[in-house]
């Protein structure tokens, strides 16, 4: 089943959401890093539509998730790429889908590794409206969805983004992004 959302509507609002939240907040070039691979995808769409002059960052978080018994590791581990220093610098921090927590924890410990940054602003493509295994809320939401159980929700791409929404049978793993 594929969802019929407007993916690049969603990305164009979150754009505008960005730039209110970061103006208000007088937050003068914010670093943007996306979170391999879903959040890349979305970054690099909101990094261009922003324009932003510092490079986007990339994190993959691989090795930070504390859940390798439940999903596994990926065969395709790369590292991650902040080319600018995140030292007293406002981040903004970009996903496809939130739904436990902890992807956004396993990014969190990795930036904290590279240094200090003033703050993180957590936006997401999609929230999925559930109970959070960890107390982590974003700032900016392109669209919050509610699944039955069994549901999963997956950002398609590179190109053309799309969301997909399918049936998950129960096999032993779970997703916990």
């Amino acid at each position: 089943m594929s969802d019929e959302t407007d993916v690049k509507q969603l990305i164009s609002e979150m754009a505008t959401a960005i730039e209110s939240h970061t103006n208000f907040n007088n937050y003068s070039a914010p670093l943007m890093i996306g979170i391999k691979t879903g959040g890349a995808w979305v970054a690099n769409r909101l990094h261009q539509q922003l324009e932003y002059t510092d490079p986007l960052g990339e994190l993959n978080i691989a090795f930070y998730r504390d859940d390798f018994s439940t999903l596994g590791m990926h065969p395709e581990v790369s590292p991650s790429q902040l080319p600018v220093d995140v030292n007293d610098r406002h981040i903004i921090l970009v996903d496809d889908v939130l739904y436990t927590g902890r992807t956004i924890r396993a990014a969190m410990n990795e930036i904290f590794d590279y240094g200090r940054p003033a703050s993180i602003t957590l936006a997401v493509l999609i929230d999925r409206n559930s109970t959070r295994e960890l107390p982590i809320q974003a700032d900016i939401i392109g669209k919050t969805i509610a699944l039955n159980t069994g549901e999963h929700v997956k950002l398609l791409g590179p190109e053309p983004l799309t969301i997909s929404i399918d049936i998950v049978r129960n096999t032993g793993t779970q997703n916990t992004g």
